[in-house]
């Protein structure tokens, strides 16, 4: 049964993996814009 856990594992990871790069990405575009619409600040 532990493979069942392994699996698991490996999935919830994964998945917290690309939220975490989408979550960073997404910030990094909102800086980015906000850079775009007031550049001298």
């Amino acid at each position: 049964m532990w493979y069942f856990a392994w699996i698991l594992g490996v999935t919830m990871a994964v998945l917290l993996a690309s939220m975490s790069a989408m979550m960073c990405d997404a910030k990094e575009c909102a800086l980015d814009e906000a850079r775009k619409q007031n550049p001298d600040a």
